[in-house]
């Protein structure tokens, strides 16, 4: 089945339920990461191998890895990632965003955090965090 962009909301093609995990990684590619003047994917948090679509349970699963065990800015990456997404796939689609297994010392709370819809949305809210993760999807600095 060809992948078809149904239709574009602020630059975010919304696709077919035929996406592809590799039209998936381009999306979130150029993220950029809330410590370091590189891309996720310059730094490793985020390969090909780290997304996968399951279109027939309509589940998004990203998995990332920081670029150390205790790093504070894990769950900036994740909200990133969540904000890029978040209007990219029809509402039955399930997107959960986690820190590979092992690769945080917190890896537990992280995952909680990044999934839960109450503790993203009041994250959100606070300007400073907002204007983090707006200056990490929205910087032309790469």
């Amino acid at each position: 089945m060809d992948n078809l962009i149904l239709s574009s909301i602020d630059g975010c093609s919304i696709f077919s339920l035929a996406i592809l995990d590799l039209e998936l990684v381009n999306f979130v590619r150029d993220i950029r990461d809330p410590e370091h003047p590189y891309s996720l994917e310059q730094l490793s948090v985020l390969s090909e191998e780290s997304i996968t679509v399951d279109e027939k349970l309509g589940r998004i699963l990203i998995t990332f890895t920081p670029t150390i065990q205790h790093c504070s800015m894990a769950t900036v990456i994740g909200l990133c990632l969540r904000v890029k997404l978040k209007d990219c796939f029809p509402p039955h689609f399930k997107v959960d965003i986690k820190v590979s297994p092992g690769s945080h010392a917190n890896e537990e709370s992280v995952n909680k955090q990044l999934n839960d819809k109450e503790r993203v949305a009041a994250a959100m809210e606070n300007p400073n965090l907002r204007q983090l993760v707006d200056e990490c999807l929205y910087s032309s600095e790469l």
